[in-house]
């Protein structure tokens, strides 16, 4: 299947910055985060790989996110943001950039 440029053009690709992270209770694969979009834009997200990552090793990471997915409600958290990863056997090694760039900046 094909994508169109238009297609692709809509999402909003951002780089963001994980803000804070915490276990969710009875969950053992996902975590509730927070991530900063710049200029006060906060978002709530759900975050896989608990089962790989400490909630406190994924505060601080530069990661991307897309910032304009409809929200959706996991676990009882509502996440308003994706943040992308290579899955290698289930475990996510999240997209990240080079350099200092800061949150808020959009991916073309």
């Amino acid at each position: 299947m094909t994508v169109s440029y238009d297609d692709f053009a809509k999402l909003d690709l951002r780089v963001a910055k994980i803000t804070a992270a915490e276990p969710i209770p009875g969950k053992s694969k996902i975590i509730k985060g927070v991530i900063d979009l710049g200029d006060g834009d906060t978002r709530s997200v759900i975050i896989g790989g608990a089962q790989h990552y400490l909630p406190k090793d994924m505060v601080g990471r530069t990661v991307i996110a897309i910032s304009n997915l409809e929200p959706k409600k996991l676990a009882g958290v509502e996440s308003d943001a994706m943040l992308l990863a290579a899955d290698i056997d289930d475990c996510p090694f999240w997209l990240t950039v080079s350099g200092d760039v800061p949150p808020g900046t959009r991916i073309k």
